[in-house]
């Protein structure tokens, strides 16, 4: 399959409905892809914030069929932090159909931060684990504790990360902290919420929306790899708690798919929900032996400017993370990158072959595509 458009609003806290973000967002791929709605055969959406707040409209479908004025298959499916590569992957592997919208619109940030909470805490399990005060940050400092005292990696190397994905995000007019810079004093600085993570370790729950169109029809970027696995919803029932399982058993489908290793990569999307993902990322996709991904942020290769630039749109950390929409607009920056549109943030090393990788909940799901300059 093919990218025929690409589309994303800016991610901030602005009081729009979910669909006004969806409706954003397709609206740009639409003309990106110098398409109508009309000549759309299918529409896959995922989010997670219309059931609550003020709204409470579940019918989606129904209020997507109205806004597009279509009455083609609509299909609502989510993967909570992962739905934007689920609905990706799912658009990738339905045959049939020419023309495939891929969207989604949250607006998860609209009242008080326990509600806010409340919601990404449904991300994971919610009866054993939560009650014992295992909350994402929680669980991700445990996992991220179990791999410092494993392979000797600090948390000034997830400042290091931190610090990256804000220079980025500082060059990307779509994201959060755009023309906002960060040094590293002050990553360094921030309160510690779950030692070993501070705030600045921590990703930014935040309004937007993404979409893609995929196509049958051949366009300047392809599709030439696409991975999903899953793994428990208990990550002490895991066998190894310092990777995610689901992100090697991805990567592995997505690379012998697209007839690829690692080192083939130009520039990757890594979900940075937390710094620590990011940095045992680095060997679960392959581009570190384990326990050696450190090595890549203390050297620079993993920069805007290094031989893997990682996160050039500032990522989760700093772009910001809308849940389901992050998926997308992962998609939506590495085909721009691939383009050569990128602005002040586009890789100088004119990439071939990007990456983009979305988890679910505590490596609980995940997909990985890999894309080419056709």
């Amino acid at each position: 399959m093919f990218i025929k458009g690409v589309g994303m609003t800016k991610f901030d806290y602005s009081q729009k409905h979910w669909w006004e973000f969806a409706y954003e967002a397709a609206i740009e791929a639409l003309e990106d892809a110098k398409m109508k709605a009309s000549d759309i055969d299918m529409i896959i959406f995922t989010g997670m914030s219309s059931a609550a707040g003020g709204e409470h409209q579940t019918h989606k479908v129904s209020l997507l069929s109205d806004l597009f004025k279509t009455n083609v298959p609509i299909i609502e499916m989510t993967s909570v932090c992962g739905g934007g590569g689920v609905a990706f992957w799912n658009a990738n592997h339905i045959n049939g159909l020419k023309n495939i919208l891929v969207l989604s619109g949250e607006k998860i940030v609209d009242g008080r931060s326990e509600l806010t909470v409340d919601w990404i805490l449904s991300a994971a399990e919610r009866i054993i684990e939560q009650t014992e005060g295992m909350l994402f940050p929680v669980q991700n400092a445990l996992v991220a504790k179990q791999y410092m005292d494993k392979y000797g990696s600090t948390m000034d190397d997830l400042s290091l990360i931190a610090f990256k994905n804000h220079q980025n995000a500082a060059l990307n007019p779509k994201a959060y902290y755009y023309k906002r810079p960060v040094t590293l004093e002050k990553v360094k600085a921030s309160p510690v919420v779950a030692s070993p993570l501070r705030l600045m370790d921590c990703s930014l729950s935040i309004n937007g929306g993404a979409a893609v169109i995929v196509s049958q029809e051949k366009t300047d970027v392809e599709v030439i790899g696409s991975g999903f696995a899953t793994d428990y919803l208990l990550t002490f029932l895991r066998k190894d708690i310092t990777h995610f399982k689901a992100t090697r058993m991805a990567a592995k489908k997505a690379f012998a798919q697209a007839g690829l290793e690692p080192k083939d990569i130009n520039v990757a999307e890594i979900h940075d929900a937390f710094t620590s993902v990011e940095l045992f990322s680095y060997e679960d996709l392959g581009f570190a032996p384990e326990g050696k991904g450190v090595e890549l942020i203390r050297e620079g290769k993993v920069n805007l400017d290094g031989v893997l630039p990682i996160n050039p749109s500032g990522g989760l950390k700093a772009k910001g993370h809308p849940i389901s929409a992050t998926g997308l607009a992962q998609v939506y920056e590495i085909t721009k990158q691939l383009r050569g549109e990128c602005g002040d943030r586009q890789v100088k090393s004119a990439p071939k072959i990007g990456l983009c990788h979305n988890i679910g909940g505590a490596g609980g799901s995940c997909t990985v595509h890999i894309m080419k300059k056709v």
